[in-house]
């Protein structure tokens, strides 16, 4: 099984529910036929690049998944049929971009905080 990642950009015009809804279908299709999801990142409502469909906003939802190869043509049939999916992307991880997203969820690359240096004056 190959691992893959898709970003699907829903339409803004559907509530927090509808939204999780949607998600909670094609994520569904995945388990139902197959795929082991390995992780979900739900990025919310963001402005587009350019309009879509007289949109300038979107719902952004990122899944990591490993699947056969097969399935990703009836996941990407899927979206192209529901109308309140705007844009999707999936891209087959390479192995260079397995080991980042695995540094990436055990938290890698999280900013450490600065350390206070005092600075004292001196007196002469």
């Amino acid at each position: 099984m190959q691992q893959y990642e898709t970003v699907v950009v829903l339409t803004p015009l559907l509530s927090d529910e509808a939204a999780k809804e949607v998600i909670s279908k094609f994520r569904s299709i995945l388990t139902d036929n197959g795929a082991e999801i390995i992780q979900e990142d739900n990025w919310g409502l963001k402005k587009l690049a350019y309009p879509i469909q007289k949109k300038t906003t979107g719902y952004y939802h990122l899944t990591e998944y490993k699947a056969p190869g097969d399935l990703i043509n009836k996941l990407e049939v899927e979206y192209r049929r529901d109308e309140r999916v705007m844009r999707f992307l999936t891209i087959a991880l390479d192995k260079h971009a397995i080991a980042y997203n695995e540094k990436k969820r055990s938290g890698a690359f999280q900013k450490k905080p600065k350390q206070d240096t005092q600075v004292t004056e001196g007196k002469a």
